[in-house]
């Protein structure tokens, strides 16, 4: 019998909606006793060189990565999730989502989803691809 959701991997974009998909997550933690991973994807996309003065590659994208580490250990302590495992990966965010929740065996993805209107409904969204992707069940929290 299946008793609930017991790993949960929280997906946040560090936006300021962040915090209410965290809350959401937290909330549905405690009912069930589950275990949260947070997790935020640095989608990498390379810079066009503008001349000598562009820094490497790999320092930009340390850098990126370095402001994502803390920025999500701010977000788990406003959650009071400081004790969660907190990944931040680079690639592609769809990608990444699914690999991480296959990876420590996720039983819900929580992830923020806004209002799409005209041609945004036409494109190939995050939480579309994941839905069809993910090895477990999705939580899409609405967001304005």
């Amino acid at each position: 019998m299946n008793s609930g959701y017991k790993k949960i991997l929280l997906a946040v974009d560090l936006s300021p909606d962040s915090r209410i998909v965290g809350e959401r997550a937290r909330d549905i933690a405690a009912c069930h006793g589950a275990e949260i991973t947070l997790l935020h994807v640095v989608e990498y996309v390379p810079v066009e060189p503008m001349g000598e003065a562009l820094l490497p590659t790999v320092q930009i994208e340390d850098e990126l990565v370095g402001r994502a580490r803390q920025r999500l250990a701010e977000l788990a302590g406003v959650l009071a999730l400081h004790d969660c495992p907190q990944w931040v990966e680079t690639g592609i965010i769809k990608t990444e989502i699914v690999r991480a929740a296959q990876r420590i065996g996720a039983d819900l993805i929580v992830l923020g989803s806004r209002e799409r209107h005209g041609l945004a409904i036409l494109l190939n969204f995050t939480e579309d691809t994941i839905l069809h992707a993910a090895p477990c069940d999705l939580l899409a929290v609405r967001l304005q």
